[in-house]
């Protein structure tokens, strides 16, 4: 009988229960579901048809990965080098304070920490995944785009000097150009300086990381809390000082580390552009309105469905007492 009464107020059984019994509730002030509904997608629960669902993605970015690294291992372009353009690359060689190993381990390994620690905050496995989906993207894509670069352009590092005359005998063709005779390895890294390969990786890692704290912490939420600004420009901060360790090493110049950061952190400052460009352009269309009205238009279809579950429970309980009624009435005439 209940399922006859749910089936004609258009509700089904499940979703009575649903409702009646308060296994999740709607927040219409925050626009959120409840802790007891986020748990319900876990890894455990909704990780693996997850994954299956974005299965192209993910073999996407193994091909971005195996190009990146095709690119890293093929030997650059040697631009024309000679003496007379020595006078800007005899900087000396050091070691960098940044090694190359540690760029994917702050750029990319700490983003996904701490996307880690939100998930076991709220049980969320949706946004954990398309969060280290969007970051492996954003990283692979821009490691593509630079290694392409870096192995066209060619341009020599200011220490080229040093790599290619370790002994300090510098040797020239006849026709002016420099005749290396140091270490392959180093002299192949030599001609890899625009755009910086370090600059690029940060600003695109840590900018996803401060975009993600800047919606998760809420930063602009007008409240006026200083600190959560200062917690969403830490890491574009730490990916400046990676950059500037880069020309104080003399491993690249300055204009090298200014196209490696506009790479990182360029699309993101385009997209927030076109954004806000278009909701200037729409003065009428406010996002915070169109979410308001989302939340309103859903918190009246979940009071109408608990107004019809409300009338069907009624239903079923008149139309039980008016039985009986009607069989006490006929058993008191007999």
């Amino acid at each position: 009988m209940l399922r006859g009464l749910c089936q004609k107020v258009g509700i089904s059984i499940d979703s009575l229960s649903y409702h009646v019994f308060g296994t999740t509730f709607y927040n219409v002030g925050t626009g959120r579901t409840s802790e007891t509904e986020l748990g319900r997608y876990t890894i455990k629960s909704h990780g693996a048809a997850l994954a299956k669902k974005h299965m192209h993605d993910w073999l996407i970015l193994v091909l971005l990965g195996v190009i990146d690294l095709i690119l890293f291992i093929i030997h650059p372009f040697h631009r024309f080098v000679g003496k007379d353009m020595m006078e800007d690359l005899r900087y000396p060689m050091k070691e960098s304070t940044v090694p190359l190993w540690a760029v994917p381990m702050y750029s990319v390994l700490l983003p996904i920490a701490i996307f880690l620690f939100f998930y076991m905050r709220r049980k969320d496995v949706y946004d954990l995944h398309h969060s280290i989906l969007g970051l492996l993207f954003a990283v692979l894509i821009t490691g593509v785009i630079t290694d392409a670069i870096k192995n066209a352009v060619g341009r020599p590092r200011p220490d080229f000097f040093w790599r290619c005359f370790p002994d300090g005998k510098d040797v020239y063709d006849t026709f002016g150009g420099v005749m290396c005779h140091g270490k392959s390895g180093d002299i192949k890294e030599g001609h890899k300086s625009f755009p910086s390969g370090h600059a690029s990786w940060s600003f695109a890692g840590l900018g996803f990381l401060s975009l993600y704290l800047c919606g998760k912490i809420k930063a602009f939420d007008r409240q006026g809390h200083v600190a959560k600004l200062c917690i969403v420009l830490l890491p574009l901060l730490a990916a400046s000082l990676v950059g500037i360790s880069r020309v104080d090493d003399y491993w690249h110049h300055w204009q090298d580390v200014f196209a490696g950061g506009l790479l990182g952190w360029g699309p993101y400052a385009y997209f927030s552009a076109l954004e806000e460009t278009r909701s200037h352009s729409n003065p009428g269309v406010n996002p915070m309105n169109n979410a308001l009205s989302v939340q309103v238009i859903g918190a009246q279809n979940v009071n109408e469905q608990h107004i019809q579950i409300g009338d069907a429970l009624a239903a079923m309980s008149h139309n039980r007492y008016t039985s009986i009624s009607l069989h006490e009435m006929e058993s008191g005439e007999k």
